[in-house]
């Protein structure tokens, strides 16, 4: 059975330092492009979660930065505008809901069996990610002209999709070239009002109703009937697509310097102050001295040295939870 949630290979530990010839790492060589798709990737998570709450057409920026956690200069650093946020998102669910759906659908020969694997990875992936679905499905008709565009060329691959269906009809006997629109048409407002539940009641009890639909006209009223006297596919447990945030429960906002900081003391364990700053591109002492110690006040990072008290140089290195907010990082960076 197709899943919309693949979990990605874990990373822990010193496995997820690259030392390279300058002794710094790919940890230090990437850090700010890492950093920009962290930020990214929580914004477009939060434009999902807005959209769905409030309806596309009454988010704003300040709705997104908030429930983000990032700033607004990072925010238009990153995205033109509130509009560009949302078709940036709608591009990510479609590609994260078609990777599944194309991948299950090409694995079949014959255009029934397609068509019910296909289907079959959309409903599950409307299971697994509901908010996902609702901002492709629902919020996609509010999101503007260009949204719009963008929608009606996903709905024209499914309508020639499922238009395939003609080929397998009795010679003669084929339905109207607009009977393939009429089946999409139908299909998306099933699955609208279901994404417009306060609670969805889930989506795989809709995979034999509605494939009888499908086969319907192009393969007459038996084959409709024996789809839907198949069983209805088993929900299989839920995982979240998302790994969890790293820093959303630190009571930190999330900025370059202090996730840069982070991946230096990964990259260097044993770092002094100086070793940090210079590994994350930050000059002010003072400043690298303010950050290791908010770090460090968190749980993350530990002293190992014995400090500038006893004339030695500090020793950095991860806490256990240090490297798991490292492994989530570096997971949220990879699983999009």
């Amino acid at each position: 059975m197709s899943s919309c949630t693949r979990t990605p290979s874990k990373v822990t530990g010193h496995q997820a330092v690259d030392s390279g010839s300058n002794g710094l790492g790919r940890e230090q060589r990437d850090g700010r492009g890492r950093v920009s798709e962290i930020q990214r990737a929580r914004m477009l998570r939060a434009m999902v979660g807005e959209a769905a709450g409030r309806g596309a057409g009454n988010v704003t920026v300040a709705h997104v930065v908030a429930r983000s956690g990032v700033s607004r200069r990072t925010f238009y650093e990153i995205f033109e505008d509130r509009e560009d946020c949302f078709l940036q998102a709608f591009d990510d669910g479609v590609r994260t809901i078609a990777r599944e759906v194309v991948f299950a659908y090409e694995a079949q020969a014959g255009w029934r069996e397609r068509m019910r694997a296909g289907l079959l990875a959309l409903l599950t992936c409307l299971e697994d990610e509901t908010a996902v679905g609702r901002l492709v499905i629902v919020e996609a008709l509010g999101g503007g002209p260009r949204a719009l565009e963008r929608r009606q060329l996903v709905l024209d691959a499914l309508v020639r999709a499922i238009d395939g269906g003609r080929a397998q009809a009795r010679a003669g006997r084929e339905p109207p070239v607009l009977t393939a629109d009429g089946i999409v048409g139908a299909v998306l407002s099933i699955l609208h009002a279901r994404l417009l539940e306060e609670e969805p009641a889930g989506f795989l009890d809709l995979l034999n109703p509605l494939m009888g639909m499908i086969v319907l006209p192009y393969l007459g009223r038996a084959a409709a009937d024996r789809e839907l006297g198949k069983p209805t596919p088993a929900r299989q447990p839920h995982t979240t697509k998302h790994p969890p945030d790293p820093l959303r429960d630190l009571e930190m906002r999330l900025t370059y310097r202090t996730v840069r900081v982070l991946l230096a003391v990964a990259a260097n364990p044993g770092s002094s102050n100086r070793t940090v700053a210079d590994a994350s591109d930050i000059g002010d002492q003072g400043q690298i001295s303010k950050l290791l110690a908010r770090l460090h006040g968190l749980g993350l990072i530990e002293n190992n040295g014995a400090g500038p008290a006893r004339g030695e140089p500090n020793a950095w290195t991860l806490t256990a939870k240090g490297w798991r907010v490292h492994a989530a990082i570096a997971q949220q960076t990879t699983s999009a």
